[in-house]
């Protein structure tokens, strides 16, 4: 081996470390490598969820933090009891598939209401706010959400009738699964077992309402009582 050869080994090396840092997820705001599994600060100037990690997601845990336009996502998951929701509410709503999710908007206190499509999030075109009004008169036991950082889930897909309070980045992984995984008109086999895995994980990985914390949750939303 001529002496050139140790040289050029330990530059294939260094390269290759550069190589894997550079496919390391890293933090939007300070930079610092983080873990596949990692919190998100919601952009509310630009709508954008940006990754983070754990130190900088608490800068922005709470309201009335320096920078208003950033909000830590709520990492709540509460597995909700059976709430006024039937065939003829979810009608009322025009939302043409079974499944949804609801934010409401600090600037203007409105709801939206979101279902995942193959073009991605798709709004729904009846006034959800007053939708969303009836529906907290008729549920009780249903938590108040951290405005633009939290979503009511619901799944209604075959039969189910499964309610989540989540962060809004579990929502929006919710519909990058339908957009990226549909095929043909149907959606495709695949798709659909994917969509029965992220809620059966949701529904292992969530609280019952009855055995969460009460008081004020991630993100600034509170719990009824």
């Amino acid at each position: 081996m001529t002496s050139a050869a140790p040289s050029r080994l330990t530059a294939l090396a260094r390269q290759a470390r550069v190589d894997a840092d550079a496919r390391l997820e890293r933090c939007e705001l300070c930079s610092v490598v983080i873990e596949p599994e990692h919190r998100h600060v919601l952009d509310l100037s630009k709508g954008e969820l940006l990754c983070s990690c754990r130190p900088c997601a608490l800068l922005f845990d709470r309201d009335g933090v320096p920078s208003g336009q950033l909000r830590a996502v709520s990492e709540r998951r509460l597995a909700l009891p059976p709430i006024a929701l039937d065939d003829e509410r979810w009608a009322a709503l025009g939302v043409p598939v079974e499944m949804a999710f609801f934010v409401r908007s600090s600037s203007d206190s409105k709801v939206r209401a979101l279902y995942p499509s193959p073009a991605g999030a798709t709004e729904a075109t009846l006034d959800a706010t007053a939708w969303w009004e009836g529906l907290v008169a008729d549920s009780p036991a249903l938590p108040e959400l951290a405005d633009d950082v939290e979503a009511l889930l619901v799944d209604r897909v075959r039969g189910r009738r499964r309610c989540f309070v989540v962060g809004i980045d579990v929502a929006y992984r919710l519909v990058a699964l339908v957009r990226t995984g549909w095929r043909g008109i149907t959606g495709g086999t695949p798709m659909w077992k994917a969509l029965d895995s992220f809620f059966d994980d949701l529904q292992q990985s969530a609280r019952p309402l009855a055995k969460a914390a009460r008081g004020s949750p991630q993100g600034g939303g509170k719990e009824l009582r």
